[in-house]
């Protein structure tokens, strides 16, 4: 090889983030929401359907209902959507800090993002359909692409989103209050047929025909992703104590919207109002649409958790739920292997064995999560990558860093 070809050759000028440089509030934010993921996927595996809930409530189901809606369900995706467009501004800030030139960060980015969405046609087709990876992967090439190293001008219209969606939220806030009507509308849920297959190779087969269809539903929250990057080139994550009044205000804010505008489809769903089929949609569209707001105020409220949290030692619990942030892809891949053996009737299917399948889901959520973090903790304290992380960074540069 010739020193001209060598100098010619890209160079990938440093690997994945160091200890030292991770911040605590998006992998304490990672860490956390995964129980919200958790406890969303899981009613979705376990009750087939999407959102995740009790079609028929009874007793303690309505009000869980209620709280899952109002809380969980399209309002946990939103921050990873949120933090993914922050972590793509941080490795490239990294990358560009180390030397690289912004060719060698994009086919850094690129090369990472398509390698993303090869792991979520392996997970949304082997595990769950609901996968986010592969939209992520997408989402992370075309903005990569198109949007990444654009100037300040161009970022600008980033938080214009936020007024346009407050608007459309309201939009639709109104037109369900004047076009309200009553009537016997079931929940409206999209079904998961993968999940009641009797086979494996069956649900393999419906899940082909699933994915697809489920990531190009999710091709839009790219403007999610640019909201985050945004906050990314700001570092409000990072250096928190810089803003403290608009993390405030955001946190207040976002989940004022979304529990303002979730409050027809928490309360359809849990039994306690009736409309007839258009309401029913118009509440759901509503509730779907405010979720956004939701993500932004949690990442808010993590923030100023951290810097709360930054002022002293971190604890035990706060340094293990922060280390599965830090391998958030292998404790998410793992939550997906947990459901398919719990839940499908070729495996346990314990959903067929208890008389509440909602809350059999909750709780083995809960256990699956705090396994996943003590999983973590022990790996940091022994210095392990999470296995995800370790072939996604392989991957992506080419040799163990």
């Amino acid at each position: 090889m010739t020193a001209q070809t060598a100098l010619a050759e890209p160079r990938i000028r440093r690997g994945p983030v160091r200890p030292t440089e991770r911040a605590l509030a998006p992998d304490l934010a990672r860490g956390a929401m995964l129980l919200f993921i958790a406890l969303a996927n899981s009613a979705g595996y376990f009750l087939a359907s999407a959102p995740g809930v009790e079609t028929d409530p009874h007793g303690f189901e309505r009000f869980y209902n209620f709280f899952m809606v109002e809380f969980i369900h399209a309002r946990a995706f939103p921050l990873f959507a949120i933090m993914f467009g922050y972590g793509l501004v941080q490795l490239a800030r990294r990358q560009a800090q180390a030397g690289a030139t912004p060719g060698q960060v994009r086919r850094v980015l690129l090369r990472r993002n398509g390698w993303l969405f090869l792991f979520g046609i392996a997970h949304g087709v082997l595990l769950y359909s609901g996968d986010f990876l592969g939209a992520y992967g997408l989402i992370g090439v075309v903005f990569t692409l198109l949007l990444l190293q654009r100037t300040d001008k161009v970022y600008r219209f980033a938080p214009w989103y936020l007024a346009v969606g407050g608007l459309y939220v309201l939009v639709l806030a109104a037109m369900l209050a004047t076009g309200f009507q009553t009537g016997g509308a079931a929940i409206p849920v999209s079904p998961f047929p993968s999940v009641e297959a009797p086979s494996y190779l069956a649900s393999i087969a419906e899940r082909l025909a699933e994915w697809p269809v489920h990531t190009l539903t999710l091709l839009p929250m790219i403007l999610m992703v640019w909201v985050g990057a945004w906050a990314g080139r700001r570092r409000f994550l990072e250096e928190p104590e810089r803003h403290l009044p608009l993390l405030r205000w955001t946190a207040v804010g976002g989940l004022t919207v979304a529990v303002a505008a979730g409050m027809p489809m928490a309360l359809l769903s849990g039994g306690f109002i009736n409309a007839d089929e258009g309401t029913a949609a118009s509440m759901k569209l509503l509730y779907e649409t405010s979720g956004f707001f939701g993500g932004i105020g949690y990442a808010a409220i993590f923030g100023l958790l951290a810097h709360v949290l930054t002022r002293k030692p971190a604890g035990t619990l706060v340094t293990a739920v922060s280390a599965l942030g830090q391998r958030s892809l292998s404790g998410y891949l793992f939550q997906s292997v947990a459901w398919l053996v719990l839940a499908t009737p070729f495996l346990l299917g314990l959903d067929d064995r208890v008389g509440s399948p909602l809350l059999v889901s909750q709780v083995s959520a809960l256990a699956v999560w705090v396994l996943t973090v003590w999983a973590a903790y022990l790996a940091h304290r022994r210095g392990y990558r999470g296995p995800a992380e370790t072939l996604l960074r392989r991957l992506t540069y080419g040799r163990k860093r």
